[in-house]
Parts: C-alpha cells; sequence; structure tokens
C-alpha cells in the first residue's frame, strides 16, 4: 500500500492520469475474482488510450519525464525518506489506506516533484 501511494504520487507529478496504477490482491483460489480484476483494469487503460494520450503529454516530453522520474526514485535521498517512512508505519502498525496516503502526500510529495524537476534540469 506504501509503495502504492507512493507510485501515485510520481505520477502527479509526471501528470499521468493514476488511474493508470491498480493494486489488487486475489489469491490462486480466487480466479474468478482474477478475472474480473484485470478485465476491469483493461478496460480502463483502453479506454484512456495510449501513455500521454489523456495527459496530453508529447512522446519526447513523456520520455524525458520517465527518464527523470527514474533517476529521481534511484537517488539516495528519495530511498532513505521512502526507508524512513516505512518505518514510521511498522512502529506506528498503522496501514490505514488514508493514513499512508497523508503521510506519503506529507513527506514524499514535495521531494519527489523537486528531485524530478532537478533531474529534467540536467
Amino acid at each position: 500500500m506504501i509503495t502504492a501511494c507512493f507510485i501515485e504520487e510520481i505520477l502527479n507529478c509526471l501528470q499521468i492520469n493514476s488511474d493508470r496504477l491498480a493494486l489488487d490482491w486475489a489469491s490462486a483460489a480466487e480466479a474468478p475474482l482474477y478475472v474480473e480484476l484485470i478485465t476491469a483494469f483493461t478496460n480502463r487503460i483502453k479506454k484512456l488510450g495510449p501513455l500521454g494520450h489523456v495527459e496530453g503529454i508529447g512522446l519526447n516530453d513523456l520520455r524525458s519525464k520517465l527518464s527523470a522520474a527514474s533517476t529521481a526514485v534511484k537517488s539516495v535521498k528519495m530511498r532513505t525518506r521512502f526507508a524512513k517512512l516505512t518505518r514510521h508505519f511498522r512502529e506506528s502498525k498503522d496501514y490505514s489506506k488514508s493514513v499512508i496516503q497523508a503521510k506519503v502526500i506529507e513527506k514524499l510529495r514535495r521531494p519527489i516533484c523537486q528531485e524530478i524537476e532537478k533531474q529534467r534540469d540536467n
């Protein structure tokens, strides 16, 4: 859940529709649920169209943004912030979605957007 919220923030910084991300659970014994989840996600992506289309981002700009994001998340600064946040959740034992989203926004949104912009400027 923490990783999914972090990825949503990265997508928001890149101005990419976060509906392109889905994280759901289905066990091997839940084949009908798995089919339902995959079908719904596939239909959602088809409706959005190619990456960048709905967002109005050109191919070169999209490549630049994705490259910058890739470099940004690999930085020691971002890995350290993410590790500290996950440690916080382990210690607090509060893994509710609303708390995770709020903390990810509070602790990671600005730094990841800044790091992405820094990478794009380089």
